[in-house]
């Protein structure tokens, strides 16, 4: 075959039976690439921008909460800021479901966190000036006539039912009324009463109620059913700032890379696990029941400016009482169909066709297959056999409440002392 004598006249000039003849070919081949890019990359902006829309309705919120403010039907601490005086600024909507509004923000010069949850009811297409309109039951009861007495066992019934009967309840009812008094005038009206009693049916609420604060945002004040707690702590899961149609495409070796490249160093990443495994402890024997973690993954494990644990988000934290509920009697051909959030699931009696009651695993083997990549990687070399054999350990335990109390404890406080140890009496303890 004829050669070209420079590389303009070999793509151009060729004959097209040559070996130089399928260059324009993969000309062809690079040209529809580049166009299947341009196309796959619009249509992500496309429902990028869609879910956002979908996701992101903040503006509807405060519509909502700020009409029934001004009707007099609610009260708070937040309300005349939020709605009179808009000194409530809202910033990035880090909202993962609709009916959970979340937003970053900036309330009295503070970084904080806006929770606020939109009814099924509401049109997520609706214009916000047409959605007060709507008719809200959320703010139903109590009705009015109800006495304070009647209140407290109303409140009383409700947390037993959601947190089991236990004999600290009174406490976290008084701690709930004393909250309900936003205006601090020794008593509690009807709005505030509303209020109140519609923040208690948002699970992180009652839960931000039920546990220290040490481990969870501190919450900083409400209007209706919407809070605002302490700002959003760092994220331990870096993979969390992609678009979430991509996150599933990022392979597990990518996760354990960008969590060295852009995770804190080994010490703190120690530290976090400490107030982590301190925080399985509390959800164990906690003042108000047993908790269980039903979505156990690394986006929710938050932390301070000072590296201390906090959990990034309560949602998927559900009392014992609750769980049980959901699993009690229910009907199951496999395992899979006794699930409770993600992760909490119980084994299936196949011959009674219904779900048990213990769950598979506990709390901390869940946080312990967890801490395995989120510690090994990068741990000290005299350290990594020993704490891989404990982590090991740990991920075998089982939920059958013959081994929760005395292995559960046993195998947890090995763990924080290992960890301790080696950080202790150094700048990162």
């Amino acid at each position: 075959p004829a050669v070209c004598p420079c590389i303009l006249k070999l793509i151009l000039a060729c004959p097209p039976l040559s070996p130089q003849g399928r260059l324009p070919g993969l000309r062809v081949k690079y040209v529809f690439l580049v166009w299947l890019g341009v196309f796959v990359g619009s249509w992500l902006v496309y429902v990028r921008y869609s879910s956002y829309a979908e996701l992101c309705r903040g503006h509807v919120c405060q519509a909502v909460i700020c009409d029934q403010y001004r009707k007099g039907i609610i009260s708070g601490s937040l309300c005349q800021d939020l709605c009179n005086l808009h000194k409530v600024e809202w910033r990035t909507c880090l909202s993962s479901v609709p009916g959970q509004q979340v937003y970053s923000g900036l309330w009295q010069g503070k970084e904080v966190t806006i929770k606020c949850g939109i009814e099924e009811g509401l049109d997520p297409k609706a214009r916000s000036d047409l959605a007060p309109r709507q008719e809200l039951v959320l703010f139903d009861k109590p009705t009015r006539g109800t006495s304070i007495k009647e209140f407290r066992e109303m409140t009383l019934s409700f947390l037993k039912a959601n947190l089991g009967d236990l004999p600290s309840l009174p406490a976290l009812v008084g701690q709930v009324l004393l909250m309900a008094d936003f205006n601090k005038d020794s008593r509690v009206s009807l709005a505030e009463a509303k209020s109140v009693w519609a923040l208690l049916q948002r699970n992180e609420f009652l839960l931000l109620l039920s546990l220290q604060e040490e481990h969870a945002s501190r919450l900083l004040g409400s209007c209706g059913d919407l809070y605002v707690t302490e700002g959003v702590p760092h994220g331990s899961w870096h993979g969390a700032a992609l678009p979430p149609l991509l996150r599933p495409l990022l392979p597990p070796a990518l996760h354990t890379a960008l969590q060295q490249w852009l995770g804190p160093a080994w010490p703190w990443r120690a530290k976090i696990a400490i107030g982590l495994l301190e925080f399985v402890e509390e959800l164990f024997h906690g003042a108000y029941g047993t908790f269980y973690m039903c979505e156990t993954t690394l986006a929710n494990v938050g932390y301070t400016a000072k590296y201390d644990f906090k959990m990034a988000d309560l949602q998927q934290v559900a009392p014992e009482a609750a769980v049980r509920r959901f699993l009690q009697g229910r009907h199951c051909e496999h395992s899979a169909d006794c699930t409770y959030g993600r992760d909490c699931r119980a084994p299936c009696d196949k011959l009674m066709r219904q779900c048990k009651g213990d769950l598979i695993q506990p709390n901390l083997a869940k946080v312990c297959e967890l801490l395995r990549d989120y510690l090994l990687p990068g741990a000290p070399i005299e350290l990594r056999e020993e704490l891989g054999r404990q982590l090991r350990t740990c991920t075998t335990l089982s939920g059958l409440a013959s081994q929760v109390e005395a292995h559960h404890a046993l195998v947890l406080s090995h763990l924080k002392t290992l960890l301790w140890k080696e950080i202790s009496n150094t700048k990162y303890s």
